[in-house]
C-alpha cells in the first residue's frame, strides 16, 4: 500500500469480508486475531484483484515497510526531513541502517538511495505534468539545493533535461509504487 486510497480499499474490502481490524497502515495491517492459514489465502485471492499482495516473510515485509516509508516522505512530506536519509530511516523503523540498506540493495538491486532519487525524479516528473509550479519551485518544494542540482538528477535518471522532458508529448511517468 502507497497511499491512503490504498488504505482506504484495503480497509473497505477486509471490513466486507468480514475481518475486525485494529489498524491499518501504509504496508501493514493489524487484526484484532491471529488468521488461519485459510483467511490468509481468502484475503491474498481477494486483494490481489486490486494490485495488492500479502507479505508473510519477514525480509519481504521490511523490504515494504522501507518503500512505504519513502514514499510517504516523498507524496506527503515533500522530502521535507532536518536529518540524513538514513537517520530518517533508522527512525521510523527502529532497525540498524547498515541492515536496511544491506537487506534492500540484496532483494531490490538498487541501494536505498537510487531507490529515493528514482522517487524524487518520478515526484518531479508529476509536478512538471501538472505545470503548476516553475522548476524553481518544484526544487523548493522537494528539497533540491538548487534548481541545477535538480536539472542533473533529472537528466542522470531519465536523459532528458526537464525542459525536454516538459515539451514531450508523451512524457513517461511511473507510478511510485511501480518503481
Amino acid at each position: 500500500m502507497v497511499c491512503n486510497r490504498c488504505i482506504l480499499v484495503v480497509k473497505w474490502e477486509l471490513e466486507q469480508l468480514g475481518f475486525e481490524l485494529l489498524d491499518v497502515k501504509l504496508g501493514e495491517v493489524e487484526f484484532s486475531k491471529l488468521l488461519a492459514k485459510a483467511e490468509k489465502q481468502l484475503i491474498s485471492t481477494h486483494l490481489e484483484h486490486f494490485g495488492f499482495e500479502l507479505l508473510d516473510d519477514k525480509n519481504s515485509q521490511l523490504i515494504e515497510k522501507i518503500k512505504a516509508v519513502l514514499i510517504d516522505l516523498i507524496q506527503n512530506k515533500n522530502n521535507n526531513i532536518t536529518s540524513k536519509l538514513s537517520d530518517y530511516l533508522v527512525h521510523h523503523l527502529n532497525k540498524d541502517y547498515s541492515k536496511l540498506s544491506n537487506l534492500f540493495s540484496e532483494i531490490e538491486g538498487i541501494s536505498i538511495e537510487k531507490y529515493f532519487i528514482n522517487l524524487r525524479i518520478e515526484k518531479v516528473k508529476e509536478l512538471i505534468f501538472y505545470d503548476e509550479l516553475s522548476l524553481s519551485e518544484i526544487a523548493n518544494v522537494l528539497n533540491f539545493s538548487n534548481v541545477a542540482h535538480l536539472s542533473n538528477q533529472f537528466k542522470k535518471v531519465t536523459g532528458f533535461s526537464p525542459s525536454h522532458f516538459k515539451n514531450m508529448k508523451n512524457n513517461k511517468r511511473i507510478q511510485l509504487d511501480q518503481l
